[in-house]
C-alpha cells in the first residue's frame, strides 16, 4: 500500500472537537447551527468523540465562521485531535467535584438511611440548606450555564432538564421552610437535589472514563510513532525530530526501535513486528529492498533505510485517518435516533408539566406535584440515546484496526453484518497471486529459448503476474531480455508488441502477440497443434497462453496470417488457510462464489483444491475484468446481499458494486490503492480468514448498537411513566439516569474483548 492508498480529507472538509456536549438533544443542536452557516453541505457530529465533520463549498474565512457557530450555539470548538493527543490521564482524572459533591450530600442523605433503622438524625434546616445549595450553584453551575445556552437558542438539553428539576427540587424545600410554623420541623427536599446534582456529575465521571478506553485504538496508533530517527548526514549520524523527516533520507533503525517512516531498507537484515498495524503476530523477515512501514517495531538487526513516505502520506498516518473516519461517521441506524431527540426535551418538559398538573389538581398536596414533576425531569435525560450507536462504533472500529480490519464508515460495518454470499477474485485473493511458468511447449521444429526470450521480451514491461512469471523464467534460464520496441496491452486479452531484431538493427520485425486461448479464438488463430497438450494441462488446473507471431502481410485490421509458436502454462498455489476461511464462511451460513479470468477447466480444478463446489454455481470462470461488476450485479439481483473480496485494480468496480467491499492489501506493498479506495473495508493481510472476521465483527457491533437502543429507548419508556405515576424519586431517579449512560458505555467496551476466531484457537 502506497501514499494514495486511503484518501485525505479534501480542502472541504473539516474536522473540530466540540466541547460542552452532554446529551443526543446537544448533537442534534450543534448540527442544526452548523448547517445555518452558508456553503455548509453536510454535518456530523458525534457525541462520544465529542467531534464534528463538517463538509462546506470553500469559503474565506469558513472555519472562523463554524468555530463561531459553535460557540454562539454555547458549545466550545476545540482542535479535533485535543482528547487524542492529549497524556494519559489518570484513572481518578476530575473526580474532584464527584468526591466533594459526596462529601456534601452524604450528611444530607444519612438522616434518611436512619429512619430505616429507626433513628432520627435529621439536621436542621439551615445547614440541609447550606450544604445543598453549595452543591447546587457552585458545584452545578455547569447545568445552569449549559442549560442557559440550551434555553437561549430555543432548544433542550440534559443540562436544562437537570437544571430545572434540581432547582424546583431546591426552590421547594426553600419554600417549606421558610413558610413552616414556628418550632415545627417541615419535611424538607434538599437531599433530593443535591443528591440529584451529585449522580450526574458521577455518571458523566463514569462515562468520560469509559469513553477514553474507546479512543483506546485511536491512541495506541498514535503511540506507535516514534518522536525522533537517526539520519545519515553529511556529519555522520544525528538524531533529528521525525517531523524534519524529508523523502530521500537515509535513517539508521537500532535493534527494537519503532520504524519512524516509510521506506525501503537498503543495508542489513532484520525481522519487523507489524502486528499493530495488520494484526499479524509473527515477526516478518526483511531483505535489501523489502518495503518498511513506519510505525512497526525493528527486530533484532541495526538497519539502514531510505525515506519514500513522510507525514499523513505514511502508512500509519493514513490508517489513522481511516480508523477516525469510521469513528466519526454516523450508522444509517442513527438517524432513528436523531429523530427521537430532536423532540425529546420538549415532549418531557410537557410530560412534567402534566404530571405536576394532574397530582395538584386530583387534591395531591403541592409539594408531592412537585417532586413528581422534578423526579420526571431527572429520570428523561437522553444521554443513553445519545452515546448508544457511536460508542459500539468506536469499540468496533478500534478493536477491528487492531487486527488488521479497516473498516471505512459506519455503513459498511452496518451492511456487512447483512452479507449472506461473498464473492472472492481468485488471484491474489484465494491464491497466492505469484504463478509460476509450468511448461513452456513450443510448436514442432521451434527453438525453445529463442521462444522463451521472445515472450520475455514482450512482457518486460507488464506487472502482470503472468508476464512477470515469464520474465522469471527468462531470467533463472540466464537469457538477456531486451526492452521491446513497441507494446500494446489489450485487457483480459494478452499483449501485442514488436520486438527487436537478433543484429539490434532498425529493420521493421513482425508483431508478437502472447494472451489467452479465447484471444486467440477472436484472432482466428489456427493452434490445433497444440490442442491435446493444452487441454491436458488445464484439466490439471492450469492457466494456457499462447504464444503467436503475425507474418510480414498480417496487420492488426487483417488477422490472416498469425501463426502459433509456442504454448505457455502457468499454476498459482492456493493460500495457506484458504480452504479453513471458505469453510468458516460456509459455517455461518454464507454462500462463497470464486470469480476467475481462468477457463473452465482451469476455474474448477483450483476451486476443488480451496473446497468449492463449482457444480453447485460456487465458480464463474472466463470473466473478463470489466465483466467482473457485472458479475457482482447478477448476484444482486437474485436476492443476495454481496461482499466482493479483491486485491487489484481491475477490482475496484466490482468492489464499487457490491453492497460491502474488501479490499485485501498488505503493509509491505500487496494491494491495490484503486481497490482499497473503492472497498468499504480494507484487509490490511493477505488472509482469507478475515473476511470472516469481518463480518464477525459487523455482526457483533451492530449487536450492541441494537442492545445499547433498546436500552435506552426501554430505559425512557419505563423510568418516566414511573416517575410520573409517583413509584420513583428524585435521588432514584438521579441515580438511574446516572447509570443509563454508564451501562451503554460498559456494554460497548465489551467489544474491545473481542479477538478472530484464528487467533482465538492459538
Amino acid at each position: 500500500m502506497n501514499t494514495a492508498s486511503i484518501p485525505s480529507v479534501s480542502a472541504g472538509s473539516l474536522d473540530m472537537g466540540i466541547g460542552g456536549m452532554t446529551c443526543a438533544s446537544c448533537v442534534a443542536r450543534v448540527e442544526k447551527a452548523l448547517k445555518k452557516v452558508p456553503g455548509v453541505q453536510s454535518v456530523a457530529v458525534n457525541l462520544a468523540t465529542e467531534s464534528a465533520r463538517i463538509a462546506y463549498a470553500p469559503t474565506e474565512q469558513m472555519e472562523a465562521r463554524l468555530r463561531r457557530a459553535v460557540r454562539d450555539a454555547g458549545y466550545e470548538p476545540v482542535a479535533a485531535d485535543a482528547a487524542i493527543d492529549a497524556p494519559d490521564a489518570s484513572p481518578w482524572a476530575g473526580f474532584m467535584p464527584v468526591a466533594i459533591g459526596l462529601a456534601l450530600s452524604a450528611p444530607l442523605v444519612l438522616p434518611m438511611l436512619g429512619n430505616l433503622v429507626g433513628g432520627h438524625w435529621m439536621l436542621p434546616a439551615w445547614l440541609q440548606f447550606a450544604l445543598a445549595t453549595l452543591v447546587q450553584f457552585i458545584l452545578g453551575a455547569r447545568f445552569y450555564k449549559a442549560g442557559w445556552h440550551a434555553a437561549r437558542n430555543r432548544a433542550g438539553n440534559m443540562d436544562l432538564l437537570v437544571a430545572l428539576g434540581t432547582t424546583a427540587g431546591w426552590l421547594l424545600s426553600m419554600w417549606l421552610w421558610l413558610n413552616a410554623a414556628p418550632g415545627v420541623m417541615p419535611h424538607l427536599y434538599f437531599e433530593g437535589s443535591a443528591v440529584v446534582v451529585t449522580m450526574v456529575l458521577l455518571g458523566k465521571w463514569l462515562e468520560t472514563r469509559a469513553k477514553r478506553q474507546t479512543t483506546s485504538a485511536i491512541r495506541a496508533l498514535h503511540g506507535l510513532r516514534p518522536a525522533t530517527a537517526h539520519l545519515i548526514g553529511l556529519d555522520g549520524e544525528v538524531d533529528v525530530p521525525v517531523a524534519e523527516v524529508l523523502v530521500g533520507d537515509r535513517l539508521v533503525v537500532k535493534p527494537g526501535e519503532r520504524l519512524p517512516t516509510d521506506g525501503v531498507l537498503q543495508e542489513g537484515q532484520t525481522q519487523v513486528d507489524e502486528s499493530m498495524l495488520t494484526g499479524e503476530p509473527l515477526p516478518v523477515v526483511k531483505d535489501p529492498g523489502a518495503l518498511l512501514t513506519g510505525g512497526s517495531i525493528n527486530g533484532d538487526g541495526r538497519i539502514v533505510m531510505q525515506v519514500k513516505a513522510v507525514g499523513s502520506e505514511t502508512v500509519l498516518a493514513q490508517i489513522i485517518r481511516l480508523v477516525e473516519d469510521a469513528q466519526a461517521a454516523k450508522a444509517p441506524i442513527q438517524r432513528l435516533v436523531d429523530q427521537v431527540s430532536a423532540v425529546f426535551v420538549p415532549v418531557v418538559l410537557a410530560i412534567a408539566l402534566v404530571t405536576l398538573l394532574a397530582w395538584w389538581l386530583t387534591g395531591h398536596p403541592f409539594e408531592v406535584a412537585v417532586i413528581n414533576a422534578v423526579t420526571v425531569l431527572v429520570i428523561a435525560c437522553p444521554c443513553a440515546l445519545g452515546l448508544a450507536t457511536p460508542a459500539a462504533i468506536m469499540a468496533g472500529t478500534g478493536v477491528a484496526a487492531k487486527h488488521g480490519i479497516l473498516i471505512k464508515d459506519a455503513q459498511a460495518l452496518e451492511l456487512a453484518h447483512k452479507v449472506d454470499l461473498v464473492a472472492f477474485d481468485k488471484t491474489g485473493t484465494l491464491t497466492v497471486g505469484q504463478p509460476r511458468l509450468t511448461a513452456f511447449q513450443p510448436v514442432a521444429g521451434g527453438d525453445e529459448m529463442t521462444l522463451l526470450g521472445a515472450a520475455a521480451s514482450l512482457q518486460s514491461g507488464s506487472e502482470h503476474p503472468l508476464a512477470r512469471a515469464v520474465v522469471a523464467a527468462a531470467r533463472e534460464r540466464g537469457l538477456v531480455i531486451p526492452a521491446p520496441v513497441t507494446v500494446r496491452s489489450v485487457p483480459g486479452r494478452g499483449t501485442e508488441g514488436e520486438l527487436r531484431a537478433a543484429d539490434d538493427s532498425e529493420a521493421a520485425q513482425p508483431a508478437y502477440l502472447i494472451g489467452s486461448l479465447r484471444w486467440m479464438d477472436e484472432l482466428g488463430v489456427d493452434w490445433r497443434a497444440l490442442a491435446a497438450p493444452a487441454a491436458t494441462l488445464q484439466d490439471s488446473g492450469a492457466t494456457v497462453s499462447l504464444l503467436a507471431r503475425r507474418r510480414a502481410a498480417a496487420s492488426a485490421e487483417n488477422n490472416e496470417g498469425i501463426e502459433v509458436l509456442a504454448l505457455l502454462a502457468f499454476a498459482d498455489e492456493p493460500k495457506p488457510g484458504a480452504q479453513a476461511a471458505l469453510a468458516a464462511l460456509r459455517a455461518r451460513g454464507i454462500k462463497t462464489v470464486m470469480i476467475s479470468g481462468d477457463n473452465q477447466g482451469a476455474a474448477e480444478a483450483m476451486a476443488r483444491r480451496l473446497g468449492l463446489r463449482p457444480e453447485s454455481g460456487e465458480v464463474r470462470a472466463e470473466v473478463l475484468p470489466g465483466d467482473k461488476a457485472a458479475q457482482v450485479l447478477a448476484l444482486k439481483r437474485d436476492g443476495h446481499t454481496v461482499a466482493m473480496v479483491g486485491d487489484g485494480v481491475n477490482d475496484a468496480p466490482a468492489l464499487t458494486a457490491a453492497d460491502v467491499g474488501m479490499a485485501m492489501a498488505n503493509v509491505g506493498g500487496g494491494g491495490s490503492d484503486v481497490a482499497m479506495h473503492a472497498a468499504g473495508i480494507t484487509l490490511m493481510r493477505g488472509d482469507p480468514a478475515l473476511v470472516a472476521a469481518a463480518l464477525d465483527i459487523s455482526d457483533r457491533t451492530v449487536a450492541k448498537i441494537r442492545q445499547n437502543l433498546f436500552w435506552a429507548f426501554a430505559y425512557n419508556v419505563a423510568g418516566i411513566p414511573l416517575a410520573a405515576l409517583g413509584f420513583l424519586n428524585p435521588v432514584v431517579a438521579g441515580a438511574a439516569m446516572a447509570m443509563s449512560s454508564v451501562s451503554v458505555m460498559s456494554n460497548a467496551l465489551l467489544l474491545k474483548r473481542w479477538k478472530p476466531k484464528s487467533l482465538k484457537t492459538k
